[in-house]
């Protein structure tokens, strides 16, 4: 027998086989089209309905609506579908739906008198009789005969199948070695079905019919995205182009749904990336809770909270960083794995391009630039601090730590409370990771010069600037109005922003630090006294909590632009965030 001869053979012994164990299949319908809302899934299986008498209507598993014909017999459902595809009268993705794939109806509508199918039998149905007699399944022989014909893109399209549904793990090759038997013994064992390792023609066809069933729910498609180098498979049925805002192409939600996708694109370095990574993690689409990874050449970011689920992937490659993000709700997680899935595996730079050619290294404007379009997270308030050791151990006050959902300290370090002292108005906070400060706070405890000049550091302006601030004053007694010990009245014009500040004397030692200021009813202090608490205060509070303060061996005034240098590199931003 020739090999065409054979492959008719096994394709005429394939189509048969539909219409074995006709009480397992009694039924089956051609899947003509899907649509994602019920008012356009009626619009079309009307127009459908006035051309074929035997048009119907069900909802699919994936939520969206089929339009079928029928119903058939296996046998009659096959010769149908071929002749309608011969004739080019319905759309070329047609196939066949079994009775299990579909749910409720909802066409025709209820209550209307049933559409026979055609009284005239189709000149394609004389093609294979109705009354031929039903086959068997095929045996595992059979099903590696029929197998071999398979061209090789339908072995690809099996294994994809496979992949879908969570079988196979391996490349899209259609080679069948170990791991693709394997994931089809899975498949039908998790479908009732002997494990042979090898899929019958009646197997293959429910696996591809249920996998382009889901497929066609996302609309999935190739995008080349020429002006960012980037080639990548999208849910085009869930999402559609937007608009560019470098380094970003924003694709939004589409057909009512909640999911919208963003493509990274720009040129930069290391650095680059790091400040990607930070920038990222500020927005209000990546919640604060989630897995976080980070190494030389790429970062992986999961965020999620009650009402967002953000993952996001960046890599640097060839001076290049290109990635993407996709933000949805809780509750999608099947369908969000599938994207996720489709987007890992397709994802790569197309070319040397990329958005924004000018964005090289992560500046101020850099930053202003690729927050454009996007909400940034913003902390409930700011307050200053200062590093007391080496490791990054920050003091500030007790007002900056109260309740705060999360505590960071120069916008993105994370930050543990170790201690609140509400008496004394002091706090400590240590950062997850080990910082290494410029400068670290030595502390003056001799006795000071009543009307010495002093410096303030802090950020009066809490986030809005990127560094602290020096404010310069003078140190007006060594207790409160009334008396008060473990403080420092100072004449200083400070901001709330500057509360938890170091308060420095001219040699850069520490004399204390800015507490906030006091309610005092009725009475309203003018807007230059301050108070700070004393370093002997703040060094018994360390003290009974096991931290040894740092003392000051400086004796002589620093120069203006040392003792600066000194004061900006201890002092840091502690935000409160929810």
């Amino acid at each position: 027998m020739s090999k065409a001869v054979f492959a008719i053979v096994l394709l005429f012994a394939s189509v048969l086989s539909l219409t074995a164990n006709a009480q397992d299949e009694p039924q089956v319908w051609i899947q003509i089209e899907a649509q994602p809302t019920l008012v356009d899934a009626e619009a079309r299986t009307s127009a459908y309905a006035a051309i074929f008498p035997e048009t119907a209507g069900f909802r699919l598993r994936s939520g969206w609506y089929a339009i079928v014909l029928g119903p058939y017999g296996a046998g009659e459902g096959s010769a149908r579908l071929a002749n309608l595809l011969r004739e080019n009268l319905i759309p070329s993705d047609s196939f066949i739906a079994f009775e299990r794939d579909l749910g409720d109806r909802f066409w025709p509508v209820a209550g209307a008198a049933p559409v026979e199918p055609p009284a005239v039998p189709d000149p394609g149905l004389a093609t294979i009789p109705e009354a031929a007699p039903a086959l068997p399944d095929e045996t595992r022989a059979e099903a590696r005969a029929s197998e071999a014909t398979l061209t090789e893109d339908e072995r690809k399209e099996l294994q994809a199948a496979l992949q879908w549904f969570g079988f196979y793990q391996g490349g899209i090759d259609g080679a069948y070695g170990p791991g693709t038997r394997n994931s089809m013994a899975a498949w039908q064992e998790a479908n009732a079905i002997e494990p042979t390792g090898v899929l019958t023609a009646r197997q293959r066809v429910a696996l591809l019919n249920a996998y382009r069933d889901e497929t066609a729910s996302y609309g999935f498609a190739t995008v080349n995205e020429v002006d960012s180098g980037i080639e990548v498979t999208l849910p085009l049925g869930l999402v559609e182009f937007d608009h560019y805002e470098p380094p970003f192409v924003h694709f939004r939600a589409k057909a009512g749904s909640d999911l919208r996708i963003l493509l990274i694109s720009q040129p930069g370095d290391q650095s680059a990336l790091y400040g990607l990574y930070d920038i990222l993690q500020s927005l209000k689409d990546v919640p604060l809770a989630g897995e976080r990874t980070r190494n030389e050449a790429s970062f992986r970011i999961r965020g999620t909270s009650a009402t967002t689920d953000t993952t996001a992937h960046a890599e640097l490659a060839g001076g290049l960083i290109k990635g993407w993000m996709v933000v949805s709700t809780p509750g999608n997680d099947q369908r969000d794995a599938r994207i996720l899935q489709a987007i890992e595996a397709s994802f790569k730079s197309s070319s040397d391009r990329a958005l924004d050619p000018g964005m090289v290294a992560m500046s101020a404007e850099a930053k202003s630039g690729l927050l454009s379009g996007l909400e940034v997270r913003k902390p409930k308030f700011s307050r200053s601090g200062f590093f007391i050791d080496a490791t990054g151990t920050v003091l500030t006050t007790a007002e900056a730590v109260t309740g705060c959902g999360r505590i960071t300290i120069d916008r993105t370090e994370d930050a543990t409370v170790t201690l609140a002292d509400a008496a004394t108005g002091l706090a400590v906070i240590r950062p997850t990771t080990p910082l290494a400060p410029r400068s670290v706070a030595a502390f003056q405890l001799a006795p000071d010069r009543i009307g010495a000049e002093v410096a303030l550091a802090g950020y009066s302006y809490e986030d809005r600037l990127p560094s602290a601030v020096l404010s310069y004053g003078t140190l007006e007694d060594l207790s409160g109005l009334n008396g008060e010990t473990g403080v420092k009245r100072l004449a200083i014009d400070a901001l709330p922003g500057d509360t938890g500040g170091p308060v420095l004397d001219s040699t850069g030692a520490v004399l204390g630090m800015l507490l906030p200021r006091a309610a005092l009813g009725a009475r309203q202090l003018p807007p230059e006294v301050a108070y700070a608490a004393s370093a002997a205060q703040i060094a018994t509070t360390l003290g009974a909590a096991g931290i040894l303060p740092t003392q000051s061996a400086q004796a002589g005034a620093m120069a203006p632009e040392d003792l600066s240098r000194a004061a900006t590199g201890m002092t840091v931003l502690v935000s409160c965030w929810d």
